[in-house]
């Protein structure tokens, strides 16, 4: 049985839930997310508590159980404090910079790399090298910094290239000079 399916999810009191069958809507002082739960789940609200139950016992109830009881919670946190992911550039002459809402990467191509937010994603950078990614929806959070990290990952020589704030690098020796 799915230990994390069982928690409760507390609703903090300046987000708004509204539940119309599988449909929950979820406001708060940062926006509004929407998302359709399945069939095999039961969700109730009552005094400010989300109890997540399945509505049958099968495998497909069993693996949705816990990932629902994750994705509301992360809806509800999202809407109510944000998410935000930090990457880090290294390398001579690798930076970035916002212009307007997107994100211009120069990381060693011939080109600077323009990637564009999604809507309710902002980027921000410090010091041309700190790069931070926030927003309401994990998932989306996630992928956009994934997004930047894929432009040039970093390589185990000498560490150059965007990576995650405390990501551990595996470094290789290189060539053994005679």
């Amino acid at each position: 049985m799915s230990r994390i399916g069982k928690k409760e999810i507390v609703v903090p009191e300046n987000v708004q839930v509204e539940v119309e069958g599988q449909k929950i809507k979820v406001s708060g002082p940062k926006g509004t997310l929407t998302k359709v739960f399945p069939n095999q789940i039961k969700l109730s609200l009552k005094d400010n508590l989300f109890t997540l139950s399945k509505a049958e016992e099968s495998i497909l109830a069993r693996q949705r159980y816990g990932l629902s009881r994750s994705l509301l919670a992360n809806m509800i946190h999202g809407v109510a404090n944000g998410f935000e992911r930090d990457l880090e550039i290294k390398g001579v002459g690798y930076r970035s910079q916002v212009d307007g809402k997107n994100l211009v990467l120069n990381v060693g191509y011939s080109h600077p790399i323009v990637i564009e937010p999604p809507k309710d994603v902002s980027f921000s950078v410090e010091k041309n090298t700190l790069v931070k990614v926030t927003g309401i929806d994990k998932e989306v959070v996630g992928l956009m910094a994934s997004k930047i990290r894929s432009t040039r990952p970093p390589e185990p020589y000498k560490g150059k290239g965007v990576h995650y704030k405390g990501e551990q690098i595996r470094r290789k020796a290189g060539k053994a000079g005679k």
